[in-house]
């Protein structure tokens, strides 16, 4: 008789009671007790007890040859659980299926780690064995929560009238704040195209082809140093729109963020989102993607330090810079030890120190607190009895975004974040340029296909600090989940922007001609966003690592322990590909 699955391990219930079946799966576990042997059968829908009669039609020595992770197939009788045998933790756990007969289609080595959820197995092991690893029932939800998020984007962006179009993977080269990754070309000896870092640059063609919405669920690929939320290969919803405005986008991906929740994990989640200026998101949280679930926002203490008789302050204020500082509802209680480790945090993210005082008893009590007037510190501060003020003196960026870090350690150790809260948020007006103090020049602060604010466009040779864009993020509990623009559709402006980071007349044209010449040619004003989505996955899963919710994702050094890549290559093929490896 032909073996034909019929139901899958997580299918079967009462009504089942008294069908045949055929099961396949991997052994999960067998367990022999005191006669009677159970075998439990998984694959990804779930799981199923199968039991061995004593006298049955398949043997005990037969059944016993099965271990965990050998492939089976099982047929058999669907049967009711008596009612105290019932396993109420698993769908499949008011029936159990009786076997007639069994097959071993496959056999398993011994595994280097035990299939289930919880695993002591390290990182490198997990991912050398990923095979095994994407087993776990845990690692087959993520993979489903992914495939959930990409459908619910898919099936929204198309209600919406979005067209999802393939843009190429083998590129010119062109700057976009990372290295590419290159691509010799054995048809144009000495010729290279370069990986996408992302679609950008034909998203805004294809709306100059009068395509005017576009989505894709893209590959990009960047070779940058690697953490946690980074990979040389991720994915993005990527999104671009015609004729549209910051406002319309914003109302737009908010119903994208909501289908994708619903989607997922059946959650609405409230709209419209609240929309904060960089400036003001760096001034209250020291951070341009602020985690407002709890409220210990920056003061502005410097007039109050310039008054004081503290002389590290005075000389910062009279060099330009800043004194920011946070108040500690009840920190007046941290140990030293407490403070010093705020401190480090502060110093990770460039601040030569922390100051710090207590309020206590009527007093400015430790710390720098000798040094400042109680009245006027306490009202400067808002601070209170029992409280701890901590400070620091920096130019602006370095003292807030310091303390915006130490911010942040203190909402988890006074424990003010309910986790299960969802804070979506954007962030816009950011700076277009930024000041590389190194190569003593401007750079795009994100990047500079994008639209300044019609206030900023004089200013764009006179005082490139001071120009404005129409950037924005989308963040979510602290994390960015997407970044977008309004792109420069004017290809005078578009011009005058290279030129401000260097790029002009034959380089501009040589970089990016084919851009330029497409933005002359009628380019309607248009603009766009690309969400994180192996991001936007994790937060959904509650986990740390995008690595946990890519299939196959690269360690923290770009390796795949899996199939060994990075490889070396035949010398053969380099000499056909004109390249010579060049030993350091």
């Amino acid at each position: 008789m032909e073996w034909i699955r019929t139901h899958t391990c997580g299918e079967l219930r009462n009504t089942d009671s008294g069908g045949d079946t055929i099961l396949m799966g991997w052994v999960h576990r067998v367990r022999d007790q005191g006669g009677i042997l159970f075998i439990d059968l998984r694959d990804r829908f779930g799981m199923t007890q199968v039991l061995v009669e004593p006298d049955g039609p398949v043997s005990f020595e037969e059944a016993r040859e099965l271990k965990r992770e050998y492939v089976a197939a099982v047929r058999g009788t669907v049967r009711t659980r008596p009612g105290e045998m019932a396993n109420q933790n698993l769908p499949t756990g008011e029936i159990e299926v009786v076997a007639r007969e069994l097959r071993i289609l496959n056999k398993c080595e011994t595994p280097p780690f035990v299939v289930e959820d919880v695993t002591d197995a390290s990182e490198d092991v997990r991912l050398q064995y990923r095979f095994i690893d994407l087993r776990r029932p845990v690692m087959q939800k993520r993979i489903g929560l992914r495939h959930s998020a990409m459908q619910s984007a898919r099936e929204y962006l198309s209600s919406k009238s979005f067209l999802e179009i393939e843009t190429p993977l083998l590129v010119r080269n062109s700057p976009e704040g990372a290295r590419d990754f290159l691509v010799p070309s054995r048809a144009a000896g000495g010729r290279f195209y370069s990986l996408p870092q992302s679609p950008q640059i034909y998203k805004q063609i294809l709306m100059v082809s009068g395509c005017d919405r576009y989505f894709q669920i893209a590959k990009c690929l960047r070779d940058e140093d690697l953490r946690a939320d980074r990979q040389p290969e991720f994915t993005q919803i990527d999104i671009e729109l015609s004729f549209t405005t910051e406002k319309q986008i914003f109302s737009i991906m908010e119903g994208l963020m909501n289908a994708i929740w619903k989607g997922t994990v059946d959650r609405e989640i409230e709209t419209p989102f609240p929309v904060l200026p960089y400036n003001e998101a760096m001034e209250r949280y020291g951070s341009d993607k602020p985690d407002t679930r709890f409220h210990l926002e920056l003061d502005d203490v410097g007039e109050m330090a310039g008054r004081s008789e503290f002389r590290a302050f005075r000389s910062v204020i009279d060099g330009g810079g800043t004194v920011r500082a946070i108040t500690v509802p009840g920190g007046a209680a941290f140990s030293r030890k407490e403070i010093d480790s705020l401190e480090g945090t502060a110093k990770t993210y460039g601040a030569a120190g922390l100051a710090w005082t207590r309020i206590k008893k009527g007093k400015l009590d430790g710390g720098v607190g000798r040094f400042f007037d109680y009245d006027d510190f306490v009202r400067a501060a808002d601070a209170n009895e029992g409280d701890l003020v901590v400070l620091v003196a920096a130019d602006w960026k370095v003292a807030l975004t310091a303390l915006g870090q130490v911010r942040l350690v203190l909402g988890k150790r006074l424990d003010l974040i309910d986790p299960d809260q969802l804070n979506f948020l954007w962030v816009n007006r950011f700076p277009l340029f930024e000041w590389d103090v190194d190569g003593k020049r401007w750079e795009p602060a994100h990047h500079m296909f994008t639209m300044p604010y019609s206030e900023s466009i004089p200013l764009l040779e006179s005082d490139p600090s001071k120009v404005h864009a129409q950037l924005y993020d989308t963040v979510l509990n602290g994390v960015e989940i997407a970044s977008g623009s309004i792109r420069c559709h004017n290809p005078e402006i578009q011009r005058r922007i290279m030129a401000v980071v260097g790029i002009e007349g034959e380089e501009a044209d040589r970089r990016f001609g084919f851009l330029l010449k497409a933005l002359s040619y009628g380019a309607p004003p248009h603009g766009g966003i690309a969400f994180g989505l192996d991001r936007l996955i994790a937060l959904l899963a509650g986990v740390d690592s995008i690595r946990e919710v890519i299939p196959f994702p690269k360690t923290t050094s770009g390796l795949s322990l899996m199939d060994g890549s990075p490889s070396n290559i035949d010398p053969l093929l380099l000499k056909e590909l004109g390249l010579k490896i060049i030993e350091d």
